[in-house]
C-alpha cells in the first residue's frame, strides 16, 4: 500500500489539471465547519486536528503510534492531501496491530451472549438451546441509554441506543458523518464552477446508504 500511495502522489501532484482543479477551490473555514457539525478529513483539512482516536481513545488506540494529518487552507487540495497522508498512518496502525495481536479467544465464552460454535450445534443440546434463544429472543440489558462514537473514514460515526429493559431497543439512532457532512456542499460550492462541484463531492466521499439511513 505505501508503494501504491507513492504512485498516487507521483500521478496526481505533478498533474497541472489536477492541481488547478483542487488548489484554492471550494474552501471552508474551520469555524463554519464546526457550526455545521462537519468532522473527519474535511475538518482536519481546515487545520483542526479533531480525531476521536486521539481525543477520546477507544479499542486501545491509545497504545498505537500514529499522527493526525491536518491542512491549513481547507480547500480541495488540503482535503486530498489529508486523505492521502492518512493512507500511510493507517498502514502504520495495521502493522502495529498485527505485531501486537494477542493469543487466545476473540469472543466471550459466555453462551448467554455469544453464539456457540456451529460445530457444536449437532452434538450439544445445550449449545442448540443457547443458539435458539439468542437468535429468537436476543438478550436483555438494563434500562438506560448510551451513545458511542468512533472515528470512521468520513468522520464521527455514532450509535445512540435506549433500553427499556427488554431484549429489543426502545430507540436506536445512527449519527452518520456522510449525512451531516453533506449539508456543507452547497455552501462550499457557492459561486464556483460545475467542475469544482464534482471535485468537492469526491472530497466529501459520501456513502449514500448512510445518508438514506
Amino acid at each position: 500500500m505505501p508503494k501504491s500511495a507513492d504512485q498516487y502522489a507521483d500521478l496526481l501532484e505533478k498533474n497541472e489539471i489536477v492541481l488547478q482543479r483542487l488548489r484554492g477551490t471550494c474552501p471552508m473555514p474551520e469555524e463554519r465547519l464546526l457550526d455545521l457539525g462537519v468532522t473527519g478529513p474535511l475538518l482536519r483539512a481546515a487545520g483542526n486536528p479533531w480525531d476521536l482516536r486521539k481525543a477520546a481513545p477507544y479499542s486501545s488506540y491509545e497504545d498505537f503510534d500514529f499522527k493526525i494529518p491536518v491542512g491549513t487552507v481547507g480547500d480541495n487540495y488540503d482535503r486530498y492531501r489529508v486523505r492521502h497522508a492518512e493512507i500511510y498512518e493507517s498502514v502504520k496502525i495495521i502493522e502495529q496491530a498485527l505485531d501486537g495481536l494477542p493469543e487466545g479467544p476473540y469472543i466471550t465464552e459466555d453462551r448467554k451472549y455469544a453464539l456457540p460454535p456451529r460445530e457444536e450445534l449437532s452434538t450439544s443440546m445445550e449449545a442448540l438451546i443457547h443458539h435458539f434463544k439468542l437468535v429468537t429472543e436476543g438478550f436483555r440489558v438494563p434500562e438506560g441509554e448510551a451513545y458511542y462514537p468512533i472515528e470512521s473514514p468520513r468522520g464521527e460515526l455514532g450509535c445512540f441506543v435506549r433500553s427499556d429493559g427488554s431484549s429489543k431497543p426502545a430507540r436506536v439512532h445512527m449519527r452518520d458523518p456522510s449525512f451531516v457532512n453533506l449539508q456543507a456542499t452547497a455552501e462550499m460550492c457557492k459561486d464556483s464552477y460545475i467542475a469544482d462541484l464534482i471535485a468537492t463531492l469526491a472530497m466529501l466521499d459520501p456513502v449514500l446508504g448512510g445518508i438514506d439511513r
